[in-house]
């Protein structure tokens, strides 16, 4: 009997979160299905982090005990040529028997990515949210400076959580922009070809400023809010995400996240962000 770990990346759009659901298409039950059929037993994973419905993984954490021949670091390449293409195994290696993902010293990093343009761009839907409201980014890192170290996190949480305590730590909180992404053409760049003779001739289009600055103004920016911590309760990112974006609107000043993390009440803080915005892109096994 060996435990192997996997490394597993998805795109969560359509699966009903991490965890096995009756009746439900989630990403446990995928990795169960496909590892049984391979090795011939009845395999069951255990995840390190249990994402939510439409939440993305770029390196999740999974492993199983199997008495299969088959060496650990080929489970990927067996499993990839199973597995349905918005769920890959980037990785695979055998543990020791006793290694458990939720029971080690972890780091987790979140990324929460927001779309912020006049219009939403219909390829950028299913990876990140989209807001037209203009948000400011200063604003947003001001506020997220008061969310790193310990704090108790219940502002930030769902109501119903079944956690313990709501204390929790985070390392760090990056809030950073990534340029204007979309449409964008230079001026200079739109021309009219005619044919005079057998010569094709190139002009300036008198309507190729206009167009330019048309296609400009549809160009949006991309925001991203990072998040690295030892452990998070429900909903807690994309809840934070929700307050930053409010603060990145003006609707509450920058201080506001010091009262809000005070006052240990979900009404205080913002919305809830949307799960497609949000990927688990590390998970750090720490000493």
């Amino acid at each position: 009997m060996k435990r192997v770990m996997l490394t597993v990346s998805y795109d969560g759009t359509n699966y009903s979160g991490w965890q096995v659901q009756p009746g439900r298409e989630t990403i446990e039950g995928v990795l169960n299905r496909c590892i049984s059929g391979l090795t011939g037993e009845s395999i069951e994973v255990i995840g390190a982090s249990r994402t939510d419905s439409g939440v993305h993984a770029m390196g999740n954490v999974a492993v199983f005990d199997t008495e299969s021949l088959i060496p650990a670091e080929k489970f990927s390449y067996a499993l990839n040529q199973r597995l349905p293409e918005d769920i890959r195994i980037q990785g695979s290696e055998e543990v020791p028997g006793d290694f458990h993902p939720r029971h080690c010293v972890s780091r987790k990093t979140y990324e929460y990515r927001i779309y912020n343009a006049p219009f939403a761009q219909p390829v950028r839907r299913l990876y990140s949210h989209f807001t037209y409201v203009p948000l400011d980014v200063e604003r947003m890192r001001q506020g997220a400076a008061y969310l790193v170290g310990e704090h108790d996190f219940k502002s930030f949480c769902s109501v119903d959580t079944q956690a313990q305590t709501t204390v929790r730590r985070v390392d760090s909180v990056e809030v950073w922009e990534e340029g204007a992404v979309g449409i964008k053409h230079a001026a200079e760049d739109v021309v009219a070809c005619s044919v005079q003779g057998s010569a094709v001739v190139e002009k300036p289009c008198a309507a190729g400023g206009a167009a330019a600055g048309r296609a400009e103004a549809q160009a949006g920016r991309e925001i991203v809010i990072r998040v690295a911590g030892r452990g998070f309760l429900y909903n807690m990112v994309r809840i934070m995400a929700g307050t930053l974006m409010e603060v990145g609107r003006g609707h509450m000043p920058p201080e506001r996240v010091k009262d809000i993390l005070a006052a240990c009440d979900r009404q205080a803080a913002g919305p809830t962000a949307p799960a497609c915005g949000l990927t688990l892109v590390g998970y750090e096994f720490l000493p």
